[in-house]
C-alpha cells in the first residue's frame, strides 16, 4: 500500500475563486439567482474543454463567465471561501492560496474595496475555523487594460500581509495569447514594492518563449503553469537557478488539450531538472480534479514514489507565503507521513 495522499501536508497554490466552486454549489447558486446554466456545463459534468485555439478558449470562458455570473452577493463569495478551505483541508494541505479577480464581483456587492474585504474577512475567519491557513491573491487580467491591473495592484498593496486573511501576492490571468505580459510589468512592481509574491500565469498555452518574456519583465516568484519550459533546457536551467516555483495542474493542462493524456504532462522532467514544483488544481469546476487528485496522478501515471510525492509538497510549503510557523508544522508533518509505514500515515 502507498501512504494516502489525503494525509500529505502540501500547500495549494494554484486556484482560481470561481473555479474553486463545488458543483453542486454552482447548481444551487445558479437556482437561487434564476441563472439558467450551459448545458454543456450541467448534463455532461466536468465538460469538454480544449484551450489550443481561440475558438476552444471561448468555449472554456463562455462556461467559466456562465459559472461566475451566479456568483452575486456577499453570502455567495463566503460561501465559496469557505468550502475551498474545508476542501483543501479535508485534503491535507496546511495552506491554500486563492487567486481573485474582485472586478467581476464589485459590481454585486458595492466596488472593489467590499469584494476584497469579503474575501480576505472570510479567508481570516475560515483559517480560525478549518484548521488551514488561507492567503489571497488579487489576480489581473491580460483581457484588460494594463491600466487595470495598475488599479488592482495598489488596491492588492493596501491589504498585503504575512497572515491567513491578507493579500499575500499579486497575479495575471486568462488567455496568455491575449496582451503582453511586458504591459503589465508596472503593476507588479508596485506589488514587489508592498513585498507580495509575484506569480503571473505564463507557458501553458504558449511556449517557453512566453515564460522567458515573463522573467526578463516581471522577475516573478513563482510562475502559474510554465510546463513548456520544458521545451528548452536552457530556461529549465535558469528557473532552477534563480528558484522560481511552478505551479503545475496536470488536470487543466489536460483539459485544455495541452497535453493529450496525464501521463505527457512533464512533472518528472520538471524535477528532475533542479526546477521546484507545485501541484495545483486550478478550476476543479470545470476540470472535474482537486488537489489530492494531482498527487494521485504523479503517483499513478509518472510512477512517482512517496518520496518524490513528499518532496512535491516540501516544494508547494516552500514556494508558499504560508506563515513560519504553518511552514515549520507542515514540514514536520510531511517527515512523519514519510517516516510512516505504508499506508499509517
Amino acid at each position: 500500500m502507498s501512504r494516502p495522499v489525503h494525509r500529505l501536508p502540501k500547500a495549494h497554490l494554484h486556484l482560481h475563486f470561481t473555479g474553486s466552486m463545488r458543483f453542486i454549489t454552482l447548481l444551487e447558486l445558479a437556482d437561487l439567482h434564476g441563472v439558467r446554466l450551459p448545458r454543456a456545463l450541467v448534463d455532461d459534468w466536468p465538460p469538454t474543454l480544449s484551450g489550443r485555439d481561440e475558438r476552444g478558449w471561448f468555449r472554456f470562458q463562455r462556461l467559466y463567465d456562465a459559472a461566475r455570473s451566479c456568483v452575486r452577493s456577499e453570502q455567495d463569495m463566503r460561501r465559496i471561501v469557505r468550502e475551498a478551505a474545508q476542501d483543501d483541508a479535508a485534503e491535507g494541505s496546511a495552506w491554500l492560496e486563492m487567486q481573485v479577480d474582485p472586478t467581476s464581483y464589485a459590481p454585486h456587492v458595492g466596488g472593489l474595496i467590499p469584494a476584497l474585504e469579503i474575501v480576505l474577512d472570510e479567508a481570516k475567519v475560515a483559517s480560525a475555523e478549518e484548521g488551514i491557513g488561507v492567503g489571497i491573491i488579487v489576480a489581473a487580467s491580460r483581457t484588460r487594460h494594463p491600466l487595470d491591473a495598475r488599479t488592482l495592484a495598489r488596491l492588492a498593496a493596501r491589504y498585503a500581509g504575512d497572515e491567513p486573511g491578507s493579500v499575500v501576492g499579486f497575479g495575471l490571468s486568462n488567455d496568455e495569447r491575449r496582451g503582453h505580459v511586458e504591459d503589465f510589468a508596472h503593476a507588479f512592481r508596485i506589488a514587489r514594492k508592498a513585498g507580495l509574491a509575484l506569480v503571473p500565469h505564463g507557458g501553458e498555452l504558449l511556449g517557453p518563449e512566453a515564460v522567458r518574456a515573463t522573467l526578463d519583465s516581471i522577475h516573478p516568484d513563482r510562475i502559474g503553469h510554465g510546463v513548456r519550459s520544458v521545451e528548452d533546457p536552457a530556461l529549465l536551467h535558469e528557473l532552477a537557478q534563480r528558484g522560481v516555483t511552478l505551479e503545475v495542474c496536470p488536470g487543466s493542462n489536460v483539459g485544455l488539450g495541452v497535453y493529450e493524456r496525464l501521463e505527457e504532462v512533464p512533472i518528472p522532467q520538471l524535477i528532475e531538472s533542479g526546477v521546484q514544483v507545485a501541484l495545483g488544481a486550478d478550476d476543479p469546476l470545470l476540470f472535474g480534479s482537486r488537489l489530492g487528485a494531482q498527487y494521485e496522478s504523479a503517483r499513478n501515471e509518472h510512477a512517482l514514489d512517496d518520496a518524490a510525492l513528499a518532496g512535491l509538497a516540501r516544494a508547494s510549503i516552500t514556494g508558499s507565503r504560508a506563515t513560519p510557523a504553518i511552514k515549520r508544522a507542515a514540514r514536520a508533518g510531511i517527515d512523519s507521513w514519510l517516516a510512516a509505514d505504508d499506508g499509517q500515515a
